[in-house]
């Protein structure tokens, strides 16, 4: 189950022990969970060499947790796995700034995945697609025989479609298989009921089937969440003028990613930030959600946003986001790696619909940080504030001189470069 409280106040003023401590007895997580966190080499060699080919060790990134999400009325501490400062803290500021209007909003579709068969070298095209349509009922019932324990839990295969589609090689034939994949990612399920349908489907058509595999357009699996931010929220003070001037400009900026691809696809790769950092962390595949994700941002127009944002009659800022969630609990390394099955005890989620809204609410927040700063004081101010600690490190400096010279930076309030941190080590040094 999710968190009682998700507003954590002062979590960053804790060590990184503390943090664990009180995030474990938040969320009820067990001492084996804990220790996933605390052991910075928390994939054994013996567990990464069955998951991949050719093993030489690990790779670890931070764990951050994301705070004051509430979601249909549920609180979740969110982690996120990634290396760039200040998503985390945008991602938990700007779900705060929604608390007031009950935060987030959820609207999935149901676990739907699709798989592909291509068929070609068909005489008649059009002919064989109608055959597979009058066939419909009979292929169906052959995919969910490939997997009773699905359609048990109330999966399965739930339509097969044709199309033509002309390409380099000619016409060919498109059967889309539709499976309900339930709690788990699905690309086994649905690859192994492509393949056992494929030579009915030869027979059917005449044709020759080749691929037989799924498609990560999950235009059948949309996540979907909206949020409400008032004026008051969206300022820095509780200003109402203030927050209006905000919202023009957030409001600006998305018109902007709207029209134009390029900056469409930095405004998605910051949605993304949030997005494929909690997919790491659950163990998800995060280049699945990638592809889905940016495909569905063209799927039938021009490349845009994955977000929308509107002010209301009354001045308050809406925003939404709709995109592929393929994501799933079953299976994979979710099931395998310590820290991914820690990071989901945190989260609470019980279910891959679950997941799936509070990944899409992560990608809405960050997402509104990210147009919130550009319409302000521009992306470089916050971002450069967190990231001095580590320009510090490639200055130079070392153990309390990295926090003392990012604080005098701060203190300051100049303009963050990297000579200006390297003054700034020199002059600490020279005390």
């Amino acid at each position: 189950m999710p968190i009682e409280n998700s507003r954590i106040g002062g979590l960053y003023k804790l060590s990184v022990s503390e943090r664990r401590e009180l995030l474990a007895e938040m969320s009820g997580m067990s001492p084996e969970q804990v220790k996933a966190w605390a052991d910075s080499g928390e994939l054994d060699e013996e567990s990464a060499d069955r998951m991949i080919e050719n093993v030489v060790g690990t790779y670890s990134l931070p764990i951050g947790v994301a705070t004051n999400f509430v979601i249909d009325g549920s609180h979740y501490a969110i982690p996120f796995v990634l290396e760039e400062p200040s998503v985390v803290a945008a991602a938990s500021n700007m779900a705060k700034r929604c608390l007031a209007k009950g935060g987030f909003s959820s609207d999935n579709d149901d676990p739907v995945m699709i798989g592909q068969i291509q068929v070609v070298n068909c005489e008649d095209p059009e002919g064989a697609k109608d055959s597979i349509i009058s066939n419909r009922d009979d292929l169906v019932s052959r995919c969910n025989e490939v997997d009773p324990i699905l359609v048990k839990f109330g999966g399965g295969c739930r339509d097969v479609t044709a199309r033509v589609i002309e390409t380099g090689s000619g016409a060919m034939v498109i059967v889309h298989i539709l499976v309900d994949c339930r709690d788990a990612m699905g690309a086994n399920a649905v690859n192994t009921m492509a393949e056992t349908i494929a030579p009915t489907i030869e027979s059917i058509t005449g044709g020759t089937v080749i691929l037989r595999i799924i498609s990560n357009l999950a235009v059948h699996r949309l996540a979907r969440v909206s949020a409400v931010f008032t004026p008051e929220e969206m300022s820095d003070k509780g200003d109402s003028k203030q927050g209006s001037e905000v919202i023009d400009g957030v409001v600006q900026a998305y018109h902007f990613a709207e029209a134009d691809p390029f900056r469409a696809t930095t405004h998605n790769k910051g949605i993304m930030n949030a997005i494929s950092a909690v997919a790491i962390a659950c163990g998800q595949d995060w280049r699945a959600i990638e592809s889905g994700a940016h495909s569905y941002a063209s799927h039938e127009r021009i490349y845009g946003s994955l977000t929308k944002w509107s002010k209301d009659d009354d001045g308050n800022l809406v925003g939404s986001i709709e995109l592929p969630m393929a994501v799933g609990l079953v299976g994979g390394a979710v099931r395998v790696h310590p820290a991914a099955q820690a990071n989901v005890a945190l989260l609470g989620v019980e279910s891959a619909d679950e997941l799936a809204k509070v990944m899409a609410a992560a990608g809405l927040a960050q997402n509104l940080g990210a147009l919130r700063a550009l319409a302000t004081v521009g992306i470089q101010a916050g971002h450069m504030k967190l990231h001095v600690r580590n320009m510090a490190v490639t200055a130079g400096a070392e153990g309390e001189e990295i926090d003392r010279v990012a604080s005098m930076l701060r203190e300051r309030g100049s303009r963050i470069t990297q000579a200006s941190v390297m003054a700034a080590l020199e002059e600490l040094r020279s005390q």
